[in-house]
């Protein structure tokens, strides 16, 4: 009766004619018989409380079940033992009424979507209720949040909107940077065939430049022979011509009968103009071939 032996992991209270006097450690223990007596047995590990569903308002009137777990340690077996009654009772009590105060000041999405907040602001206020009473509360989380099936099919409702939003919004901006994109391609196109049609016509006017400076210069070179070789190099120039536009005539693919709407004698008269500088051409050559001294060379060799 006088020897008591404690399991590792709890501790009991010796009380002394219903007074608490000690508390007995783990391993083996001696009291006094008949005026000592072992009092309240506790666990001093760590322990999980389980908090069972139940009904909360929202700050903006929405309702929601949730529930929870809560993990707590004896640290003062006399306390948790003589200054509360029913110890595992009073702290699922006050976890659930908290859980009731911390949920009600949240809005729902914050309930939903700020869960670690909920259970800091648990676990502060519980824990601190909880010190006179030996116990430490480690942690409090709240395992499930389920709003009422009404709410819940509002709420796929709104994100189903919100995402049609956002992709309508993204097909607009699509739209808007194509027709951008369409604009900005079309202004350079733009620019690019006014530069081309600009190089083009400088070309152009460069090559019209050329060729008129090159006519020009093929009629001093005419109106300078016609001066050197008279009427006869006016005749073979215009017989030239005419031979020249009668052989396009003959050999264009689509004409193959024509009337020449000119005199045979205007003709014939540029004919007989180009055989008469041939013939005074021909007797300069034999002047100047009769005139040649005919003589031995100095060198011997003719």
């Amino acid at each position: 009766m006088g020897v008591r032996s404690v399991t590792q992991g709890e501790e009991w209270t010796v009380e002394r004619f219903g007074r608490y006097t000690r508390t007995l450690s783990p391993g083996l223990n001696l009291i006094v018989p008949v005026i000592d007596r072992v009092g309240a047995k506790l666990s001093v590990m760590e322990q999980v409380l389980d908090v069972p569903s139940q009904e909360v308002i929202t700050r903006d009137n929405a309702m929601v079940t949730a529930d929870g777990v809560v993990f707590y340690q004896i640290l003062n077996v006399a306390r948790a033992a003589y200054e509360v009654a029913d110890l595992r009772n009073a702290i699922l009590n006050l976890t659930m009424t908290n859980i009731r105060t911390v949920m009600g000041s949240l809005d729902l999405d914050a309930v939903l979507s700020q869960r670690d907040v909920i259970n800091s602001r648990l676990l502060s206020v519980v824990d601190e209720a909880t010190q006179p009473w030996g116990v430490k509360v480690t942690r409090i989380e709240i395992k499930d949040i389920r709003p009422p099936a009404d709410l819940v099919s509002s709420m796929a409702r709104q994100m189903k909107a919100e995402r049609e939003k956002r992709a309508v919004v993204l097909e607009a901006e699509g739209s808007r940077a194509a027709a951008i994109l369409r604009a900005e391609g079309m202004k350079q196109a733009a620019v690019l065939e006014a530069e081309g049609r600009r190089d083009a016509a400088m070309r152009d006017a460069e090559a019209r430049e050329r060729l008129a400076q090159a006519e020009a210069e093929a009629t001093r070179m005419l109106a300078g022979a016609i001066g050197e070789g008279g009427i006869q190099a006016a005749n073979y120039y215009v017989a030239q011509k005419y031979l020249e536009a009668l052989g396009r005539f003959a050999t264009s693919p689509n004409q193959k009968t024509f009337i020449l709407p000119m005199e045979a004698s205007a003709a014939l008269g540029s004919l007989a103009g180009i055989a008469e500088l041939a013939q005074e051409a021909l007797g300069r050559r034999t002047a100047e071939t009769a005139a040649a001294p005919w003589g031995p060379r100095p060198d011997g060799q003719g």
